[in-house]
């Protein structure tokens, strides 16, 4: 019967099927995984900002509905214990992030609708005062250059909040979804002190 108490017992490494797009990370120390100057304990700690952007970056070049997973390949021992705490932390971190970009969006929206209700009165006026114009001075060259001046100033008018609706939610919106993958991937750390004769193929090196 095995008496030793569970608590104990190193956590196991996170399984990575087939199916898992694998992001490849060697370090020289799981210090450099995160930001140096972060006051929070280890657990809590912002990745550093080369870290994340070589990940995001990898991340972004996988197929978009690709489950993700994380190896961090150290060139040193490895505690018991820091495996699961090197995944918990990515993963908040990410998650994090993921919250941090739809309040971002949810902002842009916001100032999209408002935009948009400025935009519209302004064209409504504009094409009034325009027609206003034109009628109290037919036929008159000035009159004409007015109405469409103040047409093209309506529609200016319209222009960021076109730019919010059309383009500019959907890069921030996708950029949440990507964080979400991120912060639900497997991780896992391996001593490449250990397991350096076993890879066929080198991660790529993090500097």
């Amino acid at each position: 019967m095995d008496v030793t108490d569970k608590r104990d017992r190193p956590p196991q490494a996170e399984p990575i099927s087939a199916r898992h797009e694998v992001i490849e990370v060697r370090i020289g120390d799981l210090r450099q995984l995160f930001n140096a100057i972060d006051p929070s304990p280890f657990h809590e700690r912002d990745l550093d900002q080369n870290a994340e952007a070589f990940i995001v970056g990898w991340a972004r070049d996988l197929p978009r509905k690709a489950s993700l997973a994380l190896v961090v390949y150290v060139d040193r021992s490895v505690a018991p214990q820091e495996p699961a705490i090197v995944r918990d932390a990515v993963r908040a971190y990410f998650s994090h992030r993921a919250n941090c970009t739809r309040q971002n969006l949810r902002q842009l929206l916001r100032i999209g609708r408002t935009s948009f209700l400025i935009g519209i009165m302004l064209l409504a006026a504009s094409i009034g005062l325009g027609s206003l114009v034109a009628g109290a001075f037919p036929g008159r060259p000035f009159a004409e250059i007015l109405r469409e001046s103040l047409l093209i100033a309506g529609w200016v008018a319209m222009w960021r909040p076109l730019e919010i609706f059309l383009y500019d939610w959907w890069p921030i919106s996708n950029e949440a979804a990507l964080f979400d993958r991120l912060s639900a991937m497997p991780v896992q750390v391996v001593n490449t002190q250990i397991s350096d004769s076993k890879l066929s193929v080198g991660p790529a090196t993090l500097i």
